[in-house]
């Protein structure tokens, strides 16, 4: 591995360990999780590796094959953030070590698989630091304290208004089975690919535009959304109290058509996302219960347009490849992957047209954009377990 090779020549030694956290793909519940929404994902074949070593002084060290920083930190401190890569890994750190106690730290070396962008890249580093972080301190960690603590790194360290999504797909999930969880309660399902299905596989298309949510249009969604739901609490006389208490789970759809025409059109818009992503998340997973992976599919190409047209998410990049994805046999649906503030696309296809799926959107979306063609990537992922701990 590429971490190994560069671990060794920093570090004049072999690491003593490794951890892979794979990506993740949310084919269908997209913008729903930081307002307790349900959710249906995988883990895929694809994602970080870390290679590391422990400190005894408790120095944490760590570098990424895809940054040029170097960043460090001692695990008795609580750095305030840098808005670098390694802000996840300081929040990850202040969040175990408010629970547990920390005396080793750690060096390591980290590696991506993929590009960058729409996969919860940063999710699947906190995951794998925190794992490696837990275990040179000789603490074994439950997979929701996972969870819990890289959801706590990115919302109220780094400061991105994120549900549990990520963390949930890239540490419960399951190989050939779908992840289906409500992040009201943390309740979830492994539901298995029924035998009667069609099989399938995942295409991931890179647009070239690079993705970051600090500082997008992320948060801000994400309060148009929350302006929605504290005015609709108010219309129907419901108690109320601070913003950030406010959550589309708690206003029922009934309350919302009532309602609905009375919010501005930008609060509107997100209120119509959020509660229409629930039935198809619902419809979803009965459909794949039954084996339906077309009507899944099917799904998955409206959460993108919803996504589109009452999210408001997506670059004209982005776009341009939803849309020569829905033209594209072979692709039973898709959607952006992860927030839709460019970063890629991913679609269920059809493995036997999988190649040529790949060749035809490559084709029709740099005829398009040509100038983005050494930026553009795209390949083909199968489902993955969760980290193994």
């Amino acid at each position: 591995m590429r971490c190994e090779e560069r671990f060794s020549k920093i570090y004049k030694r072999d690491p003593e360990s490794h951890t892979f956290c794979p990506y993740r793909v949310c084919p269908i519940g997209a913008h729903v999780d930081h307002n307790l929404g349900k959710i249906t994902g995988f883990a895929i074949d694809q994602g970080i590796t870390f290679a590391y070593g422990p400190k005894k002084n408790g120095i944490v060290e760590v570098t990424s094959l895809q940054f040029p920083k170097r960043a460090q930190w001692h695990v008795l401190n609580s750095p305030l953030p840098e808005r670098d890569w390694a802000d996840y890994l300081r929040g990850a750190t202040r969040s175990l070590g408010a629970k547990y106690n920390l005396n080793v730290g750690l060096c390591g070396v980290f590696d991506g698989s993929l590009p960058i962008g729409g996969l919860s890249s940063s999710a699947a580093v906190t995951i794998s630091f925190l794992t490696a972080l837990a275990r040179v301190n000789g603490l074994e960690l439950t997979r929701q304290e996972v969870v819990d603590f890289a959801y706590d790194a990115e919302k109220n360290y780094v400061g991105v208004n994120v549900g549990k999504l990520d963390q949930s797909c890239e540490t419960l999930s399951r190989k050939n089975a779908m992840l289906y969880l409500d992040t009201l309660d943390g309740s979830y399902e492994i539901l298995p690919a029924h035998p009667q299905a069609k099989p399938f596989r995942f295409a991931i298309f890179f647009s070239g535009l690079e993705h970051c949510l600090v500082g997008s249009k992320y948060n801000k969604r994400v309060d148009e959304l929350r302006a929605g739901v504290y005015a609709l609490q108010a219309f129907a006389g419901l108690p109320y109290g601070k913003f950030d208490d406010a959550f589309a789970r708690a206003v029922s759809l009934e309350i919302f058509w009532k309602f609905r025409d009375k919010l501005p059109t930008p609060w509107r818009k997100r209120c119509d996302h959020w509660y229409s992503e629930q039935d198809r998340v619902v419809r979803g997973a009965e459909a794949w219960r039954r084996g339906d992976v077309e009507e899944y599919g099917k799904l998955s190409f409206e959460s993108g347009m919803s996504s589109i047209v009452n999210w408001e998410s997506g670059a004209p990049e982005q776009i341009k490849l939803y849309e020569i994805m829905r033209e594209t046999d072979g692709i039973y649906g898709g959607r952006f992957a992860g927030a839709g503030f460019k970063g890629c696309c991913l679609a269920l296809v059809d493995p036997d047209k999988a190649d040529d799926v790949l060749q035809k959107v490559t084709a029709a979306y740099l005829k398009e954009y040509p100038l983005l063609k050494d930026k553009y990537a795209c390949c083909l992922c199968d489902t993955a377990d969760g980290i193994e701990l």
